[in-house]
C-alpha cells in the first residue's frame, strides 16, 4: 500500500500556458520524489498595465506524489 500527498505550485512563462506547465513540473521533480501526476487547476494571463499586451502566462498545478 502507498500513501500520496498533493501540493500546489504556481509557474509563469513569458511564452505559453504548456511552457509555464513543463517549467512547473521540472521544478517540482527537481525537489519531490515519485511524482505521479498534475492538475492543472487555475490559468491567468498576465498583462502589461500600459498597453494590455500579454506579459505572462502563469499555471496553478497541483501536484501529487508518492511518500516513501
Amino acid at each position: 500500500m502507498s500513501v500520496a500527498r498533493t501540493t500546489e505550485i504556481t509557474a509563469v512563462s513569458p511564452e505559453s500556458f504548456d511552457e509555464a506547465m513543463n517549467v512547473g513540473l521540472e521544478r517540482a521533480k527537481q525537489t519531490l520524489r515519485r511524482v505521479r501526476e498534475a492538475w492543472v487547476k487555475d490559468q491567468t494571463i498576465m498583462l502589461d498595465e500600459e498597453d494590455g499586451s500579454i506579459t505572462g502566462y502563469q499555471v496553478r498545478l497541483s501536484v501529487t506524489f508518492v511518500l516513501e
